[in-house]
C-alpha cells in the first residue's frame, strides 16, 4: 500500500491505483469482467440492450444475473443463486449492490467456477454441502487489522481498521429472511455498497470475497470514479511507467489466493 498520496493531483482521465478496496468505487459494470466463465464452451450468456445480463451453468442449476437501475443510489444488483434441481427453489443466494467494486465480484465468481468444476469432476458437493469452517471467511480480516465484536443476539461484527467497512456474521441464523453474512463499504447507515450472503451459501465463496476485500493489490480507477466523500481516506498512486526495452520486468504483487 502506498504510504503517501501522490505529490500532484491526477487529472480526471488519468488512471490511478487505489486502496483500500472497500472505498475504491465500483469500476465498470461489465459482465465479462465479473464473470470468468467459459462462454465459448458450455456456459450461456444472455445480454439485453438495456444492460441486463445473466449467465447460466450447463447443468442449469447455477445462475448469475446483473440488473441495472440507472439513477438509483445502488445502480442495480448482481445476484448469484443455486438450485438443487433445475428450475427448483433457490438453495442459496448472494446479492451485491452494483456499486460494489467489480474486482470483488470477479473473485467470488472465479471461486464459484472452481467449486463448480471440482463438483463436476469429483464426488464432492461444495456448492450444496460445503464444509469450509466459518473461520476461514473471517480469519483474513484479522491479518489486516480488522476488529471483532460479538453480541448476545448471535451476531459477530468485524469492522475495518478505518471504520469505513465491515463484515457481519449471523452465526445463529436459521431462516432466509436475514442474511447469514453481510458486508458493506462506507458508513453502515448509508453504505457505498452492500453484499448479502444467504444461509446455505458455501463458506468458500464468502472466504473468497473477504480475501479480495482486504487484498493490498490496488484497484485501477480514474479519480472521478472514486467516491468523492471518501477521497481523503484513499491512498492513490500513479501506475508505474512501462519499463524501457531490455529492462527486466518488475514483479507483480500476488492477487488474493485461497487453498482448500
Amino acid at each position: 500500500m502506498p504510504s503517501d498520496p501522490p505529490k500532484k493531483n491526477p487529472g480526471p482521465e488519468q488512471t490511478v491505483k487505489v486502496l483500500p478496496r472497500h472505498l475504491a468505487g465500483p469500476g465498470t459494470a461489465d459482465p465479462y469482467i465479473a464473470w470468468p466463465f467459459p462462454f465459448d464452451e458450455d456456459w450461456t450468456l444472455h445480454q439485453l440492450e438495456n444492460g441486463t445480463a445473466f449467465a447460466v451453468s450447463p447443468c442449469l442449476r447455477l445462475w448469475t444475473y446483473l440488473h441495472l437501475e440507472p439513477g438509483t443510489s445502488r445502480r442495480g444488483t448482481w445476484t448469484i443463486a443455486a438450485n438443487r434441481v433445475r428450475f427448483g427453489p433457490r438453495a442459496w443466494q448472494i446479492t451485491f449492490d452494483a456499486t460494489t467494486p467489480i474486482e470483488l465480484l470477479h473473485d467470488v465468481h472465479a471461486e464459484l467456477l472452481d467449486l463448480y468444476l471440482e463438483d463436476l469432476h469429483s464426488d464432492q458437493d461444495h456448492l450444496y454441502g460445503d464444509t469450509t469452517p466459518a473461520y476461514e471467511a473471517y480469519a483474513p480480516l484479522f491479518a489486516q487489522g480488522w476488529g471483532h465484536s460479538v453480541r448476545t443476539d448471535g451476531t459477530q461484527t468485524f469492522p475495518s481498521w478505518d471504520g469505513l467497512a465491515g463484515v457481519r456474521h449471523h452465526y445463529a441464523a436459521t431462516g432466509s429472511d436475514v442474511p447469514e453474512w453481510m458486508a458493506w463499504g462506507g458508513h453502515l447507515r448509508e453504505p457505498l455498497w452492500q453484499a448479502r450472503f444467504s444461509t446455505g451459501t458455501p463458506t468458500a465463496l464468502i472466504a473468497a470475497f473477504t480475501a479480495s476485500l482486504i487484498s493490498t493489490v490496488p484497484l485501477h480507477r480514474t479519480l472521478p470514479d472514486t467516491p468523492s466523500q471518501f477521497r481523503r481516506h484513499l491512498y492513490l498512486a500513479t501506475p508505474t511507467p512501462n519499463p524501457t526495452p531490455g529492462a527486466p520486468p518488475a514483479a507483480l504483487p500476488p492477487g488474493p489466493k485461497r487453498t482448500r
